[in-house]
């Protein structure tokens, strides 16, 4: 929607009041925020031509403005699109973190919804990294006992999955070595979506006797590609959500409330970029308001979400849950700022090890 300047002024300025103060704005408050000098007969008839343009709404007849679904779109789309000039040129790096010890990286996602929710007054949830478009490094049979095998499977990333396979009797030192040369050297670099039927039948043809082995090995590479099925949740500052009048009215807080505790339904905003096939990007930082939010609990907020990455095909997602005035400004700044940091910790990881 194109606005003439006075008129966008007067709607950002309608909008920034209401962050603050919660409460209708009036045309003399407006005055107080333009740069330039308007009579406040003038800022209502400005006022006027934005409500019949549905940007705006008058809550009671004697109060003042207050913005809509639509006017929050429209200033936060000139918000995204002036921080996205301001993003520093990406790099071409490929990310390698070590992820040993799992309960390390737990402790520092739980933190980091702390911090954010803390510095942004909100309630704040970020996913566990999902490993699904994730590539094969190396796989390594060995032989085990009782006619065992075992299956090391490494992924981009450094992603170690150890699998037991029954075999139907044991293999000579020969057999293995062949098995795994044909392995490594038809599936290494491919993602599960890459392995397709052509290359699992030639695999099998070459295995001859031992192609049964083949089909567990893709199976135990299908199970280390994907990851666990459950998704991580690690939420914090659902408190704040009490701070905001709008959000309190009625029985919407305690949806809100729940739908955080239970956690899965938050799979519908976090995940919802990555559902379609679209890879998402490091800095890549979506807005959701009002009836945009795919989750029923939260038509009353806006969520502010953004992806983070340990490698390629290994991401996770944050998000920045609160009423539709937050501070969307502030918000975008922290979601950056904290993604600056998070690749910082993951470029310093890719440096201990190299």
């Amino acid at each position: 929607m194109e606005l003439d300047e006075r008129k966008r002024k007067i709607l950002y300025a309608i909008i920034q009041n209401y962050q603050e103060t919660g409460e209708p704005v009036g045309s003399r408050t407006i005055s107080k925020y333009l740069d330039v000098k308007l009579s406040p007969a003038t800022i209502r008839n400005e006022m006027s031509d934005l409500e019949e343009m549905e940007l705006i709404i008058q809550p009671h007849t004697s109060a003042g403005r207050i913005p809509t679904d639509k006017g929050y779109r429209l200033y936060v789309d000139s918000l995204l699109e002036k921080e996205k000039k301001q993003l520093p040129a990406e790099t071409n790096r490929e990310g390698d973190l070590l992820i040993r010890k799992v309960d390390r990286l737990e402790e520092m996602l739980l933190q980091m919804a702390k911090i954010l929710a803390a510095n942004t007054n909100y309630a704040t949830v970020i996913t566990g990294p999902q490993y699904k478009r994730n590539k094969l490094k190396f796989i390594q049979l060995s032989p085990m006992e009782d006619d065992k095998l075992l299956a090391v499977v490494v992924t981009e990333g450094n992603i170690v999955k150890n699998n037991i396979l029954q075999v139907g009797g044991e293999l000579s030192q020969e057999d293995l070595l062949s098995l795994n040369l044909l392995l490594n050297s038809n599936l290494n670099g491919l993602t599960m979506e890459e392995i397709n039927l052509d290359i699992i039948t030639k695999m099998k043809e070459e295995a001859g006797e031992h192609s049964d082995i083949v089909n567990r090995v893709l199976d135990a590479v299908a199970d280390s590609i994907r990851g666990e099925e459950k998704v991580r949740y690690y939420t914090s500052g659902a408190p704040n959500i009490f701070k905001y009048p709008e959000l309190t009215g009625g029985d919407t807080a305690s949806r809100l409330i729940s739908t955080l505790e239970e956690k899965e339904p938050l799979g519908d905003i976090v995940f919802q970029p990555m559902e379609d096939g679209v890879e998402g990007d490091r800095h890549d930082i979506q807005v959701y308001i009002g009836e945009e939010v795919p989750v029923e609990a939260m038509k009353d907020c806006s969520v502010v979400t953004a992806t983070y990455a340990l490698s390629e095909g290994v991401q996770g997602r944050i998000g920045i849950i609160g009423p539709k005035r937050m501070d969307y400004e502030k918000v975008v700044d922290t979601l950056k700022s904290t993604m600056s940091q998070l690749d910082d910790i993951f470029d310093n990881n890719d440096d201990k090890k190299s």
